[in-house]
């Protein structure tokens, strides 16, 4: 029996209070050790010391030295570092310091001396050790009185008012002076701390800028010209307002916002983990599911839902999936994404097993909790308060599922989509087709002893009751007088593989009853799967702590749980180790109910945090999946709240949140900012401006594709497929290795078109063309997206066959367009690539510039058939489109 002590009081007046058992959360019940919390406060504030255990020391020692000194009851050279009073008593060698007199203390020469700690890695700052002497000379100040015992891990005070784990709070909207600036609560919560740092908003956007970057947020795709002049000329006080209403209902939405949301869940269409990286193929079908959620503006507590626990959401019959389920199952996929290699050789499956579960909780955690939760796989975590009992308590919620034990390989979770009509009507069609395949062998049976008979009969007669007898019975059973028989006359051995060397006719005819039968299979339902997460009926596996991360070193057992220091600052649900409403333990279910309270600190701020990073380039919390201690802490703290409350009172609409990012004044600024803004605040934290940002690896090649007009926007389905070029670059196309590398070219028929999301995904064949722009690995998710500038980017669209290829593509497009008009041609290529028109001087140097390579192309291009000069033309015109696809304009959106 365990009992959680609640420390409260000062250092004068500490009091203790020991709650039974039976009241607390189930989680803390099912804790196997005891937690101590501290709560309280020292004394008055003008008491407390300029430098305290709690405050300063422990974040240190925990950091660097808990680890060997006090964790796990670990306890080297005799000392516990986990209180001051335990430093204090010492260990083997004696105090670990002497209140008052730093520069003689044990503690502060061992670490000062470097050594301790031992290992490199965790080698104290001179800041930390200049520390540790000025509490020692301090006298030691503590907080508050300690504990005489500590039995598990301590979570103080200190460490539960971190802010991201504190409830959120209502903020009042703030009140500014530049009132006429405020569109929406946005823009008072950015404006108060410009204001309060003497600025103020930058000039609003121009209107071709505004929509560019607009159509490009939304769908990741660039306007056309056409569109742009109809917005230009519309006066319409709700012109803005209404494309950002229309681009949100447009399927490429989806497929934009859709990948974000794949880049965080680890999205890929092959395995991973060992070079053999093989393929995911139906990994596809939860891409889909994602881009529909998305377009659908699915409530992101349903989406959350549904890829924990989809599997417990449905209501049919495995084997007769309703269109709806198998959805629900293709939601589950979230959890199937880690990098997974026990379906081929793998030197230790266990390890390989438990690695996948480990992968995936990181994704789970990174994506909805933004804690570094997998740092206390092998001990406590060093920085924040999440003991490594916590780590397996929520491990505990998938163990079902995935359970280590009784494992299913990436094969045994594909689930048929197959419904009884579809196996009816496969069967109706298989009867069919069996009854021409009856006929066939029939057919072939006579054809063979007809043949075999006009062979026989042109040996001697005495040989044919031999000869029969021989052909009668089976190869492997043939006596040695028929085996010789056939050796000396083999033409004897007439059979289905050889009866075309004697009857081409019936051999045909034979040939078109099997094609009749194939045709008529092709008729049948095609049987699809999907990569689902299930649970075994009536297997719920026991869960463990393992020592230091080891599977093999279980400990005590522990039950499913959230992270306890949630439960300790929000009332929020706990999880049951079995909910008798479902035919599973439901753990996922509660796990999803327990993430989308509305009580939870942490994932609405992560969701909405997340948002607001894609429409501006950087998070109101930059580090978007660690909102611990070592992560950033939030620039508009109270925005963050703000914004996570109308998320979840919006009934968590992703859409809803769009509209009012994208409608206030903060996101429609200019990106120019003054020398004195851009001076004081150089990153931009204050939103005094827009930012100017460069489009993505995806971005990129489908803007190339749609300004070349070429882009094929069809939506959903199976992905394009990746192979290697033959120079080894991956570039889309079947593998066809019969006849080398690549092989022959098997055309895609306009699938080479389709938007990148909709290109296979594999861990190790990252597309070339978009590689050098910053694509993520998965491994096992993108947490947050670099924009680097590297050379291998200009070479890449210098060199490449697609940029080549393109080019041309778009050169004639233009002079499709405006024949016999090289001006026009240059205008139409500047509105295409840029969204605007061309100046008058770039107009000059663009004609001077096609002269010039008219005039280097002229000899070098001959031509069987066709105009040359035609052709040098559209040439020249396509080294310059090159070079527009080449330039940061075409690159980068401000």
């Amino acid at each position: 029996m365990y009992q959680f002590l609640l420390w409260r009081g000062t250092i004068h007046s500490p009091r203790l209070i020991i709650f039974p058992p039976t009241p607390l959360p189930s989680m803390l019940r099912s804790t196997a050790f005891m937690l101590v919390l501290l709560i309280g406060r020292a004394t008055v504030a003008d008491q407390a010391p300029a430098v305290s255990f709690e405050k300063d020391i422990r974040p240190i020692l925990k950091a660097a030295c808990f680890h060997c000194h006090g964790e796990e009851g670990v306890k080297e050279g005799g000392l516990d570092v986990r209180l001051s009073r335990f430093l204090l008593e010492g260990g083997d060698s004696g105090p670990a310091f002497v209140k008052g007199k730093g520069e003689e203390s044990y503690l502060y020469q061992r670490v000062r001396d470097g050594e301790m700690p031992p290992e490199e890695s965790h080698q104290l700052s001179s800041e930390e050790i200049e520390t540790i002497r000025k509490w020692i000379d301090a006298g030691a100040p503590t907080l508050r009185e300690e504990p005489e015992t500590l039995e598990g891990p301590l979570i103080t005070p200190e460490e539960l008012a971190h802010w991201s784990y504190q409830p959120i709070q209502t903020p009042e909207i703030p009140k500014v002076q530049g009132t006429e600036l405020v569109t929406n609560p946005i823009d008072a919560f950015i404006l108060q701390q410009l204001e309060a740092e003497g600025f103020s908003f930058t000039t609003p956007a121009e209107r071709k800028t505004l929509i560019r970057r607009l159509k490009f947020n939304l769908t990741g795709l660039p306007p056309t010209p056409e569109e742009i002049e109809k917005f230009v000329k519309n006066d319409s006080p709700d012109a803005y307002s209404q494309l950002v209403d229309q681009w949100l209902a447009s399927p490429h939405y989806g497929e934009r916002w859709g990948r974000h949301w794949l880049d965080v869940a680890g999205y890929s269409d092959s395995e991973g983990y060992n070079t053999a990286d093989k393929v995911r193929p139906d990994a596809w079908r939860y891409r889909d599911y994602v881009i529909r959620s998305f377009n659908e503006d699915k409530p992101f507590d349903r989406f959350i839902l549904e890829q924990l626990a989809g599997d417990e959401l449905i209501k049919s019959k495995i084997n007769n999936l309703t269109p709806e389920d198998a959805e629900l199952l293709a939601a589950t996929g979230f959890l199937r994404m880690a990098p997974d290699g026990t379906g081929g050789a793998v030197d230790d499956k266990n390890l390989a097993r438990n690695e996948v579960i480990a992968e995936t909780l990181k994704i789970v955690t990174s994506s909805l909790m933004g804690m570094t939760v997998g740092c206390a796989q092998c001990h406590d975590h060093r920085y924040d308060p999440i003991p490594q009992a916590d780590y397996y308590q929520l491990r505990a919620v998938f163990d079902p599922a995935l359970d280590w034990k009784k494992w299913r390989t990436p094969a045994q979770r594909r689930v048929s989509l197959y419904t009884d009509e579809d196996r009816k009507l496969a069967a109706e069609i298989e009867k069919e087709a069996k009854k021409i395949l009856a006929e066939r062998t029939k057919k072939q049976d006579e054809f063979i002893q007809a043949t075999f008979e006009k062979q026989l009969a042109k040996l001697p007669e005495e040989l044919h009751e031999l000869g029969r007898a021989a052909h009668a019975t089976p190869a492997k059973k043939r006596t040695p007088e028929q085996k010789d028989l056939i050796k000396k006359h083999p033409t004897l051995n007439v059979t289905a593989g050889s009866l075309y060397l004697y009857d081409r006719k019936a051999a045909d005819e034979l040939k078109a009853l099997a094609n009749k039968a194939n045709e008529i299979r092709k008729k049948k339902p095609k049987q699809n799967y999907v990569r689902a997460t299930m649970e075994l009926n009536g297997v719920v596996p026991d869960s463990y702590l393992f020592a230091r991360g080891d599977h093999e070193q279980p400990k005590q057992k522990v039950l499913p749980s959230g992270l306890t220091v949630v439960s300790l600052t929000s009332d929020v649900p706990e999880i049951p180790e079995n909910d008798p409403k479902f035919s599973t333990t439901g753990r996922r279910t509660a796990l999803a109910k327990r993430l989308t309270h509305p009580n939870h600190p942490l994932t609405a701020r992560v969701i909405v945090n997340r948002i607001w990073m894609h429409h501006f380039g950087q998070g109101l919390v930059a580090t978007p999946t660690d909102f611990g201690q070592l992560g950033s802490k939030p620039t508009h703290p109270e925005l963050l709240d703000w914004l996570a409350l109308e998320f979840i009172n919006s009934g968590w609409s992703v859409k809803h949140l769009h509209r009012l990012i994208l409608n206030s004044t903060t996101w429609q600024q200019a990106a120019h900012r003054s020398q004195e803004l851009a001076a004081s605040d150089p990153e931009n934290l204050l939103y005094g401006a827009a930012n100017l940002r460069r489009i993505d690896a995806e971005t990129v090649r489908d803007s190339i594709l749609f300004v070349a007009g070429v882009l094929n926007e069809d939506v959903y389905g199976e992905p394009v497929p990746v192979m290697a070029d033959k120079v080894g670059r991956w570039v889309l196309g079947i593998e066809n290795l019969n006849a080398g590398r690549p092989g022959k070219v098997i055309p895609l028929r306009g699938k080479e078109h389709r938007r990148s999301v909709y290109v296979q995904s594999r861990r190790s064949r990252p597309l070339s063309v978009m590689e050098a722009f910053d694509l993520p690995q998965m491994s096992p998710n993108c947490e947050v997206r670099r924009a680097s500038t590297a050379t291998p980017q200009s070479l890449m669209l210098l060199n490449s066959e697609f940029a080549l290829k393109y080019s041309k593509v778009l050169a004639e497009r233009i002079q499709k367009e405006h024949p016999d008009n090289l001006e026009s041609q240059i205008q139409q290529a500047w509105n295409l690539s840029y969204g605007r028109n061309a100046e008058s001087s770039e107009v000059v140097e663009a004609q001077a510039f096609v002269g010039e390579q008219v005039k280097l192309l002229e000899g070098r291009i001959t031509l069987k058939k066709g105009d040359v000069a035609k052709a040098i033309q559209q040439e020249a015109l396509a080294n310059l489109c090159q070079m527009l696809f080449s330039s940061n304009e075409f690159l980068y959106i401000n």
